[in-house]
């Protein structure tokens, strides 16, 4: 049940995300169990109480399956209080460690893939526009400290982003990300709701781990108390630069970028590109920036794999695009193959285009 009056964990919530937004929307709740899952099904439920709408509200929960009995507990226990709340619950299973071997990009990348696989076919399945997820103010701080250990630019120094598309039809939405675990508890704590604890959660083998436990708190006693804040003012300043930045390289890539599709495919099919072609005369002029962002743009439209191209390749396709057609050709992670004819520089999928 709703408490009679707002807690303030449901109103930082409701200003998050306004309920006028979703109401009327069928909206999944990513839930594992944990405090933060689990507050932000209750403060979900709570508002919808009070705000109605046409929308339902579904709980999902995967079992990466790696913690044996536990997680099979997790899932149990998830099942009760769903029974208990009248919400609805979807679960699915998986072999993480599985698919970890398979593509070999470690667990927490394995992890990730299949959850937002499932959150999506879930959403799908279900009619849901929105997916929400429980990230915390807590958990940006510690991903805005890990890209910078990784050396990440502007755009990975922004860290988690408060919504985005899931697919063409399904938003991931991240009601908590300005509201604190201390929060979090305390609203638990008031609404006299229990959660699971996930002993993975101080596995000392997982970088994350690492970084609450150890680096944050050494960086809070020696270093600067208020690191936390310092950490989330610089996520939300590179979160406007890179605004600002990616909107001149859209224009800019509306101009001078044009894709081609495999044989037999629609232009509707963007999986299927197969040749992007850049022209460069009018990127000639512009910072090094602007056309590693151009560049990025047109990457990404085409909905080839960004994560495993790395600075320095971005900086020798603008470098290309520039002035150095002799750099030509090269070979990128993907299968995706570069070289320049005159103005043009061509970015194709495995063969000849």
């Amino acid at each position: 049940m709703a408490l009679p009056i707002p807690h303030p964990f449901e109103s930082g919530f409701g200003r998050a995300w306004p309920s006028r937004a979703w109401c009327d929307s069928h909206v999944v709740l990513a839930v594992s169990g944990g405090a933060d899952s689990v507050a932000m099904l209750r403060a979900a439920l709570a508002i919808k109480e009070r705000c109605g709408g046409n929308g339902r509200l579904y709980v999902a929960h995967l079992n990466h399956g790696l913690r044996g009995e536990e997680s099979d507990a997790d899932a149990e226990w998830l099942k009760m209080l769903c029974g208990k709340l009248g919400s609805p619950l979807e679960i699915g299973k998986t072999d993480v460690s599985a698919i970890a071997d398979r593509q070999g990009d470690g667990w927490e990348a394995a992890a990730r893939m299949a959850r937002y696989d499932f959150l999506r076919h879930t959403a799908e399945k279900l009619g849901a526009r929105f997916v929400t997820v429980a990230h915390t103010a807590d958990d940006q701080v510690e991903t805005v400290l890990h890209r910078i250990l990784r050396g990440a630019g502007i755009a990975g120094l922004r860290g988690i982003p408060a919504a985005r598309p899931l697919s063409a039809s399904v938003s991931i939405v991240r009601p908590l990300l300005t509201m604190r675990r201390s929060e979090v508890l305390d609203y638990l704590t008031a609404i006299d709701q229990d959660f699971r604890s996930d002993v993975s959660n101080a596995d000392p083998r997982w970088t994350r781990n690492r970084l609450r436990h150890e680096l944050l708190p050494a960086l809070r006693e020696y270093f600067n108390a208020d690191v936390d804040a310092a950490l989330l003012r610089l996520a939300a300043q590179a979160a406007e630069s890179q605004d600002l930045i990616a909107g001149l390289a859209a224009k800019l890539a509306d101009q001078c970028v044009t894709h081609e599709f495999a044989p037999g495919q629609g232009a509707d099919d963007a999986r299927r590109t197969f040749c992007v072609r850049i022209d460069v005369r009018q990127l000639a002029d512009q910072p090094a920036l602007i056309v590693r962002e151009v560049c990025k743009a047109a990457w990404h439209e085409a909905d080839w794999p960004l994560q495993a191209m790395r600075f320095d390749q971005w900086q020798q396709l603008a470098e290309i695009v520039r002035c150095e057609p002799a750099l030509t050709p090269l070979n990128l992670p993907g299968d995706v193959r570069t070289r320049r004819e005159g103005n043009t520089l061509i970015l194709h999928k495995g063969g000849l285009p």
